[in-house]
């Protein structure tokens, strides 16, 4: 599917470089497409082509992003909203001020920059004007590819709320500009302005702008989601997860239109992609399991990051060289299986994703307002056992929100939103275990991805509501006792255990896991969600 031009290169509206401070000595690139971008990539080197004519870029050493030289100005009244701590780590308006002189001489001194004008959020009414002002053409086809693109008309009138100035290859001194590393991104809601520099992870410029959003939506009453979402229409869902428990995989369904899969806001009118695009992991892609998001690496529009290209050029999705962490962007356009306008209605079911390792939640549970608020400040999934020696157990992961690196505010903000909108709106809650049953990690495989699927549609289409439920005694949530397609034998994990006081002792220690994990979200959270915490009974 050919991406849409619509016509707009070279054009800016009433706000021009001049508003940002920069005077650049060389040619500006206003709103180019990809067409345009791709060919001044080539020519500077920038990246090279894949087999299918597909961009394939290269970020360096820095193939993820570097959560350590993230920083957030301590200013104004933003200062009073963020919740501090070593993911929101403050910094000075000096320090921020004297970097951003530096970035911006440094690309004033550039012989191209290239700046695209765009918006995050489909809703009008909660979208933001954004502007990127970057050094590369293939970090602007990115944000093209990623954010949604304005029309002609809209561009003559776009006016920027938050700017980027991306320097990828600008490298700060730690000592001097008091950061942690060459590396830095800096985001002052004051002078709304995001400082992105040594570090061309392309992934730093989509993450800045939703965690703005995630500050700027809830003042609103709004709610910001790191999650995909689907929909039929009369029936939507949102699905909240950490990266490997399937929350991209689950809601591409052939019988269900894609509202998007990453980055979602839930407003009076319902849920709204942040994003024009998609951003999807590429390692061990297949065709068969993934065709829609496979068959997106032979568009030309997309890009390819730290993909290896065998000798023929095709990219060798399984090669996992330069990162485990290769990835695809390219404009949602290029999933026919959508809505169109990248909305849909209210949610009827909102859905936590986990991969628990230790095979002790169920394939399935139902949880109250409270449990759910308790689980989505917890944001839990587990780790297998992986190369590193000595490490031979699974191990409990916990980011607060199913996504704490981007959430500026106290998550019990977010749970309180969320619990809130569930309420107005009737909204069931599920906890979906795609993790291991039948005694965990190294005495079982994986749960079944159709067993998954089985129960996921049966929450979804109602199904579950007629069938008994059992509550568990140490969670508290409730567990479906049948399921059409899913072996009835499965859906409570102490039977499936051998040796159920083996069960009994893990169980209680990931209850353990999880208050030792909520000690620090107690303060500010409501007695319901505290009590919602689960019980060790030995």
């Amino acid at each position: 599917m050919p991406l849409p031009h619509i016509g707009c290169a070279n054009m800016h509206g009433p706000i021009g470089l001049e508003a940002h401070g920069l005077k650049p000595v060389g040619h500006v690139h206003w709103n180019q497409e990809w067409e345009e971008l791709y060919e001044i990539a080539l020519k500077r080197d920038e990246v090279v082509l894949s087999a299918h004519n597909v961009l394939v870029a290269e970020t360096g050493e820095r193939t993820g992003r570097s959560p350590n030289d993230k920083f957030i100005v301590k200013e104004g009244e933003s200062a009073e909203h963020i919740w501090w701590g070593d993911v929101n780590v403050p910094t000075s308006t000096s320090i921020f001020n004297n970097l951003r002189e530096k970035v911006k001489n440094y690309l004033n001194k550039r012989n191209q920059l290239f700046v695209q004008d765009l918006h995050c959020g489909a809703d009008p009414h909660e979208r933001l004007a954004i502007r990127l002002v970057t050094e590369n053409a293939w970090h602007a086809n990115f944000a093209r590819n990623m954010f949604l693109r304005p029309s002609i008309a809209e561009i003559e009138k776009h006016i920027p709320e938050f700017t980027i100035l991306h320097a990828p290859h600008f490298l700060a001194d730690p000592v001097s500009d008091n950061v942690n590393s060459e590396a830095f991104v800096m985001v002052s809601f004051e002078q709304k302005l995001v400082l992105i520099g040594g570090t061309r992870y392309a992934g730093e410029i989509k993450k800045s702008i939703f965690s703005i959003m995630n500050y700027l939506l809830p003042i609103k009453g709004q709610l910001p989601m790191h999650c995909s979402s689907n929909t039929t229409g009369e029936n939507t869902a949102v699905f909240f997860g950490l990266s490997g428990t399937g929350k991209t995989t689950l809601s591409a369904d052939p019988k269900r239109a894609l509202v998007g899969d990453d980055e979602h806001g839930w407003s009076n009118d319902g849920v709204f992609n942040f994003e024009g695009g998609c951003y999807a992991k590429l390692i061990d892609l297949s065709e068969e399991d993934e065709p829609a998001i496979f068959a997106t690496t032979k568009m030309p529009g997309s890009i390819l990051e730290n993909i290896v290209l065998n000798e023929n050029g095709i990219p060798d999705f399984e090669d996992g060289s330069k990162t485990a962490n290769t990835r695809g962007s390219y404009p949602i356009e290029f999933i026919s299986n959508r809505t169109e306008n990248s909305m849909a209605g209210h949610p009827q079911n909102v859905v936590f994703l986990t991969c628990d390792a230790f095979g002790v939640l169920p394939p399935i549970s139902k949880l109250n307002p409270e449990q759910a608020a308790y689980h989505f400040i917890s944001g839990y999934t587990a780790k297998v056992a992986g190369t590193e020696v000595g490490v031979k157990e699974p191990q409990a992961t916990f980011s607060a929100c199913f996504g704490a690196p981007f959430m500026p505010m106290h998550p019990s903000v977010y749970a309180n939103l969320l619990a809130g909108k569930m309420s107005e709106h009737g909204a069931k809650c599920w906890l979906l275990n795609t993790g291991w049953v039948n005694g965990g990690y190294g005495k079982s495989k994986r749960i079944k991805i159709r067993w998954t699927r089985a129960l996921l549609n049966a929450a979804l289409d109602g199904t579950l509501n007629d069938v008994e439920f059992l509550t568990d005694s140490r969670f508290g949530f409730e567990i479906p006792q049948s399921c059409p397609n899913v072996p009835s034998e499965i859906l409570n994990p102490r039977d499936t255990w051998s040796d159920p006081s083996a069960f009994d002792a893990t169980a209680d220690k990931l209850a353990n896991m999880f208050n030792e994990n909520f000690v620090q979200f107690a303060k500010g959270t409501g007695e319901g969600v505290l009590s919602s915490a689960p019980k060790a009974l030995n």
